[in-house]
């Protein structure tokens, strides 16, 4: 007899629902921020925004996304930098993070049944909910990298030139590396930047460590469940035996 829905499964739906609301807050907010920085610096250095003293300079922030403007006494900044709002997408960016780190860690587990924690789960289920983690998490990973590491394989090393023409002004590629996806790019006039800003390079490699978890999930549901399937194979076929030898007896 199989015994393939006497096996257990963390219950993380509460969790995945947690993921999903926080992910979407953090989509809205950012979203409310980066409106926020629309010609917010143009306005500082025409002076329509005032601050403690004369400008200094201006400069954007990564997350939350804000423009702020540093003065000699004190900075301003657009929505996205200010207090409460930049504390409500910083909790919301920690509560997804800690939900599907949480979720995709219990997918690597095979608790038994007995807590309330658990709920009866076959291995073909499990299965497939593993390998829906590892499809998301996966697809949002590789987007991502190849939005921002699409020219080191169009070519490495002269991965600054890639998308223009420069004629004979192509700046040169000092270094690259794939992981992160980055290189430095030095301009005919002696200027370096990177190729990517750091805060994206950085990103790029935070995305696929659920995507890894993920991925082990997957394979660990992918072993047993072969081996409950191999073991199931292994029964049939002495059963089949079994009663071959009983039609036989005399």
């Amino acid at each position: 007899m199989s015994n393939a829905h006497t096996h257990g499964g963390y219950r993380t739906g509460r969790l995945w629902v947690a993921a999903g609301i926080s992910f979407g807050a953090v989509v809205v907010g950012s979203g409310l921020a980066l409106f926020g920085m629309f010609e917010f610096d143009e306005r500082c250095m025409q002076g329509l925004t005032q601050g403690p003293g004369r400008l200094l300079r201006v400069r954007d922030q990564a997350f939350p996304p804000a423009t702020i403007c540093e003065f000699q006494h004190g900075d301003v900044s657009s929505i996205g930098g200010r207090g409460v709002f930049g504390v409500l997408l910083w909790g919301s960016l920690l509560v997804m993070v800690a939900c599907l780190l949480v979720a995709l860690i219990a997918e690597c587990f095979d608790p038994r049944l007995g807590s309330d924690l658990v709920v009866p789960m076959s291995r073909t289920e499990r299965l497939r909910r593993t390998g829906t983690a590892l499809f998301v998490t996966g697809s949002v990973f590789f987007m991502f990298y190849a939005l921002v590491g699409w020219r080191l394989f169009a070519g490495p090393s002269s991965v600054c030139s890639v998308g223009a023409d420069w004629g004979t002004n192509a700046p040169k590629t000092l270094e690259y590396s794939f992981f992160p996806p980055q290189a430095t790019c030095q301009y005919t006039s002696g200027l370096t930047r990177q190729m990517n800003p750091d805060w994206m390079a950085s990103l790029a490699m935070e995305l696929a460590v659920p995507a890894l978890i993920a991925g082990i999930g997957f394979a660990l549901a992918w072993r047993r469940w072969g081996r409950e399937r191999r073991a199931e194979q292994q029964g049939a076929v002495l059963a089949i035996s079994g009663a071959a030898d009983r039609r036989d007896a005399p």
